[in-house]
């Protein structure tokens, strides 16, 4: 690892722990001298021009000019040196829940409750409406459960977009940019390696769908399904198939999300945001999982061990030691999240109590 626990960062950062890595950089907590707590993300790779330092930080400028709630704040970018050399850094707002993919895992054999996934979808709606209202417009092109942070504070869900290192601005004459990302979360116009907020629109329909009924609406099961174009041949599955909450209003959302031709779909975040906004959950609905199972998609990326739950079970106690001293009630908080996304099991028996204790009410 480029940094270790305990190490001081510039007298100013202490590193707590590891929290991840990508393809590109890893992420560490850790705690500001002044501010406390936040998320450090250093670039694997040394910097060793002013032009690769500005390229590295190009994510952090992005993040610097789009100042929504609903978007992750940036606080500081500089250099720091390594065992690997000086590596490009910033930090950001640290969110002791983790990210949308460990909370959707984190339901276990149980959909996400419909209510939550919609409230999710219009807070991430929210804050890419601000970018891609930019002139021209800023495409996040990687819009998936992973780069989404989920937390919550005192009215409930919290959610911030991040990871804008794909982020590109548009042509402002095409409207369009070269396409990356995830291919289970990309359209079929990347194939001819174009992407526009109508792109971000798509990836939104797919995590929406993935939320709703555990499975993707377009299974990829090889790099070359999605090559090929194989991935979109069979038509798409209304998601009330699946779950029995959803409604055909609903259905229409995610059909016109997920539209193969980019002019069909939502233009951009505002316009599926004001279709969300509209829906309304209906007055009575099945609360029940129905349909065949699906729990492969959550089991693929890791099964939650007999470890995962001893940890867990261990930072409940302490976060309930914490809570009793009304001055740590936030910190208290902070580690009961990380354990619920440890062990479903532990969500349904305290949840509520987590969402009590970022009100400020201690029972």
């Amino acid at each position: 690892m480029l940094l270790n626990e305990c190490e001081i960062i510039r007298d100013i950062y202490e590193v707590e722990r590891f929290l991840g890595e990508g393809a590109f950089a890893e992420v560490y907590r850790v705690k500001h001298k002044f501010l406390g707590r936040q998320a450090m993300k250093v670039f694997k790779s040394p910097c060793t021009s002013q032009e690769e330092i500005e390229d590295k930080l190009s994510e952090a400028t992005t993040l610097s000019k789009i100042g929504h709630p609903n978007i992750i704040r940036v606080f500081d970018a500089g250099i720091t040196e390594t065992h690997v050399g000086q590596c490009g850094y910033f930090t950001m707002e640290y969110v002791a829940g983790g990210n949308l993919m460990s909370f959707w895992r984190s339901h276990g054999a149980s959909f996400v409750p419909i209510i939550d996934s919609i409230e999710i979808l219009r807070q991430i709606c929210a804050g890419l409406v601000v970018a891609h209202a930019e002139q021209p417009p800023i495409i996040h092109r990687d819009i998936k459960p992973p780069n989404i942070l989920i937390g919550y504070d005192a009215r409930g869900l919290r959610i911030r977009v991040g990871d804008f290192g794909l982020a590109k601005r548009v042509n402002p004459l095409t409207l369009i940019a070269s396409a990356s990302g995830t291919p289970a979360f990309k359209p079929p116009e990347s194939l001819l390696n174009v992407d526009s907020c109508a792109g971000d629109v798509w990836a939104l329909g797919v995590t929406l769908y993935l939320l709703l009924t555990d499975r993707f609406p377009d299974p990829i099961h090889g790099i070359s399904d999605f090559q090929k174009g194989k991935c979109w041949e069979r038509p798409l599955v209304p998601a009330s198939q699946y779950n029995v909450q959803v409604d055909s209003s609903l259905d229409s959302i995610l059909f016109r999300s997920l539209e193969l031709k980019s002019i069909n779909r939502y233009p951009d975040a505002g316009a599926m945001l004001e279709a969300l906004m509209d829906w309304k959950l209906p007055k009575s609905v099945p609360s029940k999982k129905t349909g065949e199972s699906a729990d492969e998609y959550k089991s693929v990326l890791g099964s939650f061990t007999q470890s995962s739950r001893t940890t867990a079970e261990k930072m409940t106690k302490e976060a309930m030691k914490l809570s009793q001293d009304v001055t740590k009630l936030m910190e208290a908080a902070d580690i009961l999240e990380e354990a619920l996304n440890r062990c479903p099991e532990l969500r349904e028996k305290y949840e509520y109590q987590l969402k009590l204790w970022r009100r400020g009410i201690l029972l």
